[in-house]
């Protein structure tokens, strides 16, 4: 097969790159599309980051109804199998018991990123229902990390974070209700911003009021990408329950200009959570550039009782994926999950937050509203929270304790183990302000580590224009310029 450009050509393009080379005529959307399925095929017996490509979109862009005159001409899009529907395709969750489920209809975004030019060719990997760290249950697939496939990608956003980390293609869809979005692009060295509430619609099944916490966005390897997906993506269905917003200016236009001289706080110690010494280092070496650009960095907090909001944090999960689970059940003319098709975990979270109450959920909603007027007022006196992405390293693969395929007998205990992982994101779910990960560190082991930047609810603006300056400051060279290991350019 003849490819449209040599590897290092592609992987040299963005997104909005490439769409540049079909206006101009030099490359249609088949050929990128059939470049991006050669990628999946060159890399995936590796990392395990596609569960299917949509062999008729590859040879027919416009068979599903992508719009060509969008601001991304065709370029190849993979979704995450987990969230926004395509009408007659699979999305089976990364779960045994949604083998074969099909979808009735496309949901509201899907339409909007095929509107916005993108060629959705095929899914990409989640754990079961996208609860846990990591795509990694050997009964359905073992996604693996591009940079050390001894590793994790982390997730729920799993195969996006290989695909694009490995040159794949260079945007793909993920979701975030905890973290999904950025933990992922953190330990894979993509670019992973989880916007504010009311930015992207998860109409029809769903709303910013039902959802709550999870948020649509997009893994990129340029700041213009992921300014590029925003403005051309966002925007709320007929009959949403919270108002959709626009800022007066594109984030594509905005990104242009270095932001003013901010205020930023670095922070790691979040509560009962602290970050490892090598990632404090890390976060030290972030705040240093960021001085160097201009701006004040000085250690501080927002005024809140984490160990109340973490506790409230896991209420919602429970309560919301007993729900998710519960829903699923009828179709296969079941009253409770069976063991043979659902993970341990995801059994127990059904167990434990089935018979939630509306006190409980009450009280949830109650520390929801004090943790969210706390970072506000923070946000009155400061305009970035730096942190890393999480506070202990990615793990290897087989780390069991943070899947749900976990033999861990208290669900509770199960999600405090995560918190002490994942200590620093979920809180912005909760509170519904915008967060970027950047990869800006290295771990210890030589994987990628993002730096995140958290900023007041609607400032999604502020964060990217912050991770365009740096951009430009470091001539573009992400992870330091650094390739992994499992990447379409290498033989």
């Amino acid at each position: 097969m003849t490819l449209a450009m040599s590897w290092d050509e592609w992987a040299a393009h963005d997104a909005l790159g490439l769409a540049e080379r079909v206006r101009q005529g030099d490359v249609s959307p088949a050929e990128l599309a059939a470049q991006a399925a050669a990628g999946v095929a060159k890399t995936n017996a590796a990392i395990s980051a596609v569960v299917e490509v949509f062999d008729d979109v590859v040879a027919d862009p416009l068979k599903d109804g992508m719009n060509p005159d969008g601001v991304f001409a065709g370029v190849p899009y993979l979704m995450k199998d987990l969230g926004p529907t395509l009408k007659g395709r699979l999305q089976e969750m990364g779960s045994l018991l949604m083998k074969g489920n099909r979808a009735t209809e496309d949901s509201y975004l899907a339409s909007r990123i095929r509107q916005a030019g993108l060629n959705v060719i095929g899914r990409t990997t989640t754990p079961e229902f996208g609860v846990c760290s990591s795509a990694e249950n050997p009964a359905v697939y073992v996604t693996r990390n591009p940079w050390d496939v001894n590793y994790t990608t982390c997730g729920s956003s799993a195969g996006t974070a290989a695909a694009v980390a490995a040159g794949v293609l260079p945007i793909s869809h993920a979701t975030d209700g905890g973290g999904s979005i950025r933990i992922p692009a953190g330990f894979n060295g993509n670019i992973g911003l989880k916007p504010s509430r009311g930015v992207f619609s998860i109409a029809p099944k769903a709303s910013d009021l039902t959802g709550l916490v999870s948020i649509q966005g997009c893994h990129t390897r340029t700041v213009r990408d992921t300014a590029a997906f925003v403005d051309a993506c966002r925007g709320g269905a007929p009959g949403e329950f919270m108002p959709y917003w626009s800022p007066a200016e594109t984030y594509s236009e905005l990104i242009k200009r270095d932001p003013r001289p901010l205020r930023i706080a670095l922070s790691h110690e979040w509560g009962d959570y602290r970050a490892t010494p090598h990632f404090v280092a890390e976060l030290e070496r972030a705040g240093r550039l960021l001085e160097s650009l201009g701006h004040q960095v000085e250690w501080a907090l927002p005024d809140v009782d984490f160990r109340a909001a973490f506790e409230a944090q896991t209420t919602c999960y429970i309560s919301n994926f007993a729900q998710t689970i519960s829903n699923m059940l009828p179709q296969f003319g079941l009253d409770k999950p069976p063991a043979d098709l659902i993970e341990p975990i995801n059994i127990k979270i059904w167990e434990a937050g089935i018979d939630t109450s509306f006190s409980e959920r009450a009280r949830m909603q109650a520390v929801f509203n004090t943790t969210a007027r706390g970072f506000g007022q923070f946000f009155e006196s400061w305009d970035i929270i730096l942190t890393p992405i999480t506070a202990l390293p990615t793990p290897k693969v087989g780390t069991t304790e943070y899947l749900t395929i976990s033999d861990n007998p208290s669900v509770h205990d199960w999600f405090a183990n995560l918190w002490r992982f994942f200590s620093y994101t979920p809180l912005s779910n909760l509170c519904g302000i915008p967060a970027v990960s950047l990869p800006l560190g290295i771990q210890e082991s030589g994987l990628p580590l993002g730096i995140q930047a958290q900023a007041a609810q609607a400032h999604d603006g502020l964060l990217l224009q912050l991770a365009a300056q740096i951009e430009r400051a470091i001539g573009g060279q992400w992870n330091g310029g650094r390739r992994p290991a499992v990447h379409v350019t290498q033989p």
